[in-house]
């Protein structure tokens, strides 16, 4: 019996769901549950689960230093822990137009303020003052302001002078920011990244409240077939890049070119109420999948850390990729009958 271990926040319809449709499937071969943890050793720690879906480490670090303490052990992790530990956002829209993929021109910034032990000799390498309107010139207004390891919609502003721009920035603390351009979009889509190669585009409005159900609508028409297949194309060269298997990836789309604006968000909502039920059910259905791939393929575990950050060449293993799907248009997933809709609910 292999075991499959879910890591979870406050989210509620998505896991429940998850663990009935892996255990519908497993048929008491592959059994999945919500994981309990306490006391981690070092040594002498058992492998718990074969496979676990992390969903909330990356805002709790004693789950993030537990993750990867269990990919030492020879479980695998979804999303890997030690990759996500490294990555950011800056980093990623650096790597896109290495990629080719089309993004915002983007901008790093120092931090406003620093932990107390840090002075101004520690800093004798920044460049004082900023070259604000240079910075401005480069990006253009209005601008968007944002963390630049963030996520969920915290701590973004949108600027619209360069007085706004400081005063704003006078106010971020620590926190370290990028200056992006503001995309005037003509269409907004989100898509889910499953396996790096499954991808569903989901019109999603962002000026609507954030996890407020409103922001989703399935319409199979939003894009053309050939903008469709570019984001959805998009989409998987930067999964890949990341090595991220659930994913989601934001395009502002102007004058038919897709700009992405955020791919940094490996524990996407999937939320009932929130995405809906036909992208609740598509993501669903599409981890399940997912899940049972990777508990076929073939497990090697070495000591080094560019081994977890790459397991799947590390390994050598060949294995088998999942059929590629662009879903803008998809079938209903067959419906689950009342009765265990209402347990995963």
């Amino acid at each position: 019996m292999k075991r499959v271990g879910l890591l979870v926040g406050r989210e509620r319809t998505f896991p429940e769901a998850l663990i009935a449709r892996i255990n519908e499937r497993g048929r008491g071969e592959v059994v999945a549950e919500m994981i309990k943890v306490g006391g981690v050793r070092a040594a002498d720690e058992p492998r718990r689960y074969d496979l676990i879906i992390d969903r909330i480490s990356h805002e709790v670090p004693f789950y993030r230093a537990f993750m990867k303490r269990a990919a030492l052990a020879g479980t695998i992790v979804i999303n890997n822990p030690f990759w996500w530990s490294a990555d950011d956002k800056f980093f990623n829209y650096s790597l896109a137009t290495q990629l080719g993929v089309a993004v915002p021109r983007t901008v790093l910034l120092p931090q406003k303020s620093y932990i107390e032990d840090i002075t101004s000799e520690s800093l004798r390498n920044l460049e004082y003052p900023l070259d604000w309107q240079g910075i401005v010139d480069y990006v253009g207004l209005p601008a968007i302001l944002k963390p630049f390891d963030g996520g969920g919609w915290k701590h973004v502003s949108r600027v619209n002078s360069l007085e706004e721009l400081i005063s704003i920035y006078d106010q971020t603390g620590t926190l370290c920011m990028v200056l992006q351009e503001f995309i005037q979009f003509e269409k907004f889509v989100r898509c889910y990244c499953i396996g790096q190669e499954e991808v569903m585009i989901m019109p999603y409005d962002p000026t609507k409240p954030y996890l407020s159900g409103e922001q989703y609508r399935h319409d199979p028409d939003y894009l053309s077939p050939q903008l469709a297949e570019r984001v959805a194309n998009d989409a998987r060269t930067l999964c890949r890049a990341l090595g991220y298997d659930i994913n989601t990836v934001e395009f502002a789309i102007r004058d038919e070119v897709p700009y992405a604006i955020d791919f940094m968000n490996p524990a996407p909502d999937a939320d009932l109420h929130s995405v809906g039920e036909f992208y609740h059910n598509w993501v669903t259905e599409a981890v399940t999948a997912l899940v049972f791939r990777k508990l076929e393929e073939p497990a090697q575990v070495r000591y080094r850390w560019d081994a977890f950050l790459s397991p799947a060449e590390d390994s050598g293993a060949g294995a088998k990729k999942a059929k590629r799907t662009t879903r803008s248009t998809a079938k209903e997933p067959k419906k689950r009958s009342t009765s265990r809709r209402k347990r995963a609910e």
